[in-house]
């Protein structure tokens, strides 16, 4: 008895490199935004995680082993490398005691309306401003003035800053 037929599938190319097959490229679809490069949103969130972690005074490792991800793992989200999902998210703020919104709270204005990667509005949010709140230098003065015990000492040294300021 007679096998049928069936119709013979193209032939693959063997490649030089190890045995395995190679299909055709794909042609990509060019965009005006890299798909690598990292979103102004992505970013905006992590400096939100940094700037949090910072205050609380917790390491990348207590903040990691608290969210149940590697210290690396948190280093890329509070670069903006990768992106945090909705559960990790709320993880992260309880871990922070915080609500999920302080994360997205002064967003650019520019990464707020971006809708797409080829929107022209996400270039000026891709380098945020320099943030004061984010430095450790704001962080050490926070906690400094915190730590002054008596509240008639941290008002007079409140209005010692503020007589120092330039107008």
């Amino acid at each position: 008895m007679a096998t049928p037929s069936r119709p013979r599938r193209p032939t693959l190319r063997k490649t030089s490199g190890g045995g395995g097959t190679k299909s055709p490229p794909r042609r990509r679809i060019k965009t005006h935004y890299s798909s690598r490069a990292p979103n102004p949103i992505d970013i905006h969130v992590g400096a939100r995680v940094r700037l949090r972690r910072n205050l609380l005074g917790l390491t990348l490792e207590t903040l990691a082993k608290a969210v149940g991800v590697t210290y690396q793992q948190l280093q890329k989200y509070e670069r903006g490398v990768n992106r945090v999902g909705a559960s990790r998210l709320f993880t992260l703020g309880r871990a922070l005691e915080v609500p999920v919104a302080f994360f997205f709270e002064d967003l650019p204005a520019a990464a707020k309306n971006a809708r797409g990667g080829g929107s022209k509005g996400l270039a000026a949010a891709a380098a945020p401003a320099p943030d004061a709140l984010g430095k450790r230098e704001t962080t050490d003065l926070v906690r400094a003035y915190w730590r002054i015990g008596d509240a008639g000492t941290r008002k007079r040294v409140l209005d010692l800053l503020k007589a120092m300021r330039p107008d």
